[in-house]
């Protein structure tokens, strides 16, 4: 027997929960083949088989959470579904027993991800069942993808990578963890590794920190007058949607180069201040809030920082991030505008000492030159850590922002 174990999944990642079995327990399974997808609080890791043969047994049920290093299944080497299935078939009645097929058998599997059945059973192929079900569905030769996975296997992030349209893969479905009550008027569901990570996350960010917020408000016209100009020319020409994101990425990299400690990070009894920009971006996807990072986001055009933020969203909403893309951030902007939100008080990315949190561009009454004008008005918020950051530089840091969003002409000389 070979022990099914939970690989090492990341600096600090101690646990996971079983997402879905994508193999049955008396299912052949090839070596590389993926056998269970885990679901931790940053990423969906597979765990392929290392040795052809049946999965024989599965200890753990989908929607446990495991440890590192915890033996979750089993797989009998060398054996096939067709010899597996041999013992309890001969205790059946003899009028009833099939023929014996020509070439073992491969029963079906009840996922999403199940592979197509024209697929030829020969050799050991290295791809999962996910991985053969977008071949199908988006004509993509594996053979033709950059593999990471391990032996060069094709993984599912490295398909939805060279996927060209925008295609989310439907989130599996989980029953509830206990039956409803009250006659169906609650339902008792146990929280997933992710939601759990996130709640204590947030907890942890409450009480470590010093939290406060300041407020300001900008007027949009500016920038939007610009977007609109240019927004067409540009997706033409550089195949990039020009969104108001980048304009706050430019304008917050020149404010934290004003103002480093809001760019900084306390580490015991010192301050670490760092001379680089890695921007996390939240970004809202299935199994909840993730905050994938844009490294080096001052070093950036507004274009590169589009591309850039283009392709770890979708990765994010296709859930194929990497331990890469979740971490190194050092400031982070959410934009609840998105959803109509039109102030909030963002909780800190701890251990980032500030956040900056965007909202719904709104036409306001607002007075120019003495006369009142209708403008589209935006609230800003910028969460801080009252230990490091002291209340006048978030201020001015804010000042600023509002200041290079409002002439964003000046944002090409800085």
């Amino acid at each position: 027997m070979i022990s099914i174990k939970v690989p090492p999944l990341g600096e600090s990642i101690v646990e996971a929960t079983i997402a879905r079995w994508l193999k049955k327990e008396g299912d052949s399974v090839a070596q590389n083949e993926s056998l269970v997808e885990l679901e931790t609080d940053k990423i969906t890791v597979e765990v392929p088989a290392f040795k052809a043969g049946v999965l024989s047994k599965q200890m753990k049920k989908e929607g446990d959470v495991v440890q590192v290093g915890e033996e979750i299944g089993a797989i009998e080497e060398g054996a096939t579904a067709g010899v597996a299935a041999a013992t309890p078939a001969a205790s059946a009645p003899a009028a009833k027993a099939p023929p014996a097929p020509t070439a073992p058998a491969r029963a079906p599997v009840q996922t999403e991800a199940e592979a197509p059945e024209s697929e030829p059973q020969t050799g050991a192929p290295k791809t999962s069942p996910a991985v053969r079900r977008i071949s199908v569905e988006e004509g993509i030769d594996p053979a033709k993808v950059a593999a990471s996975g391990p032996g060069g296997r094709v993984t599912k992030g490295d398909m939805l990578a060279a996927v060209a349209a925008p295609k989310v893969t439907p989130a599996p479905s989980r029953a509830p963890s206990a039956p409803a009550s009250q006659n169906g008027r609650e339902t008792r569901e146990k929280m997933t590794t992710r939601r759990r990570r996130i709640a204590e996350h947030l907890l942890e960010s409450q009480h470590a920190t010093a939290h406060l917020t300041t407020f300001n408000e900008v007027d949009m016209s500016a920038v939007s007058a610009v977007r609109e100009r240019l927004r067409d020319r540009i997706e033409k020409e550089h195949g990039v949607k020009l969104t108001y994101m980048p304009f706050f990425a430019k304008a917050a990299a020149l404010a934290l180069k004003a103002y480093p400690s809001v760019n900084a990070q306390i580490d015991g009894d010192s301050v670490v201040y760092k001379h680089y920009v890695n921007l996390g971006i939240a970004v809202a996807a299935e199994n909840g809030l993730v905050v994938p990072v844009v490294k080096d986001a001052d070093r950036m055009s507004m274009l590169d920082f589009s591309r850039a933020l283009t392709a770890v969203a979708k990765r994010a909403r296709d859930g194929a991030l990497t331990m890469d893309d979740l971490t190194g951030g050092s400031f982070t902007i959410t934009n609840g505008g998105v959803f109509g939100s039109l102030v909030s008080t963002p909780i800190l990315n701890y251990p980032q000492v500030a956040i900056l949190g965007l909202h719904k561009i709104q036409d306001r009454p607002v007075a120019i030159d003495k006369k009142v004008e209708i403008r589209p008005m935006m609230y800003l918020a910028l969460s801080y850590d009252h230990r490091l950051v002291d209340g006048q530089q978030a201020v001015l840091f804010l000042v600023r922002i509002k200041e290079l969003i409002e002439d964003p002409a000046a944002m090409l000389v800085e």
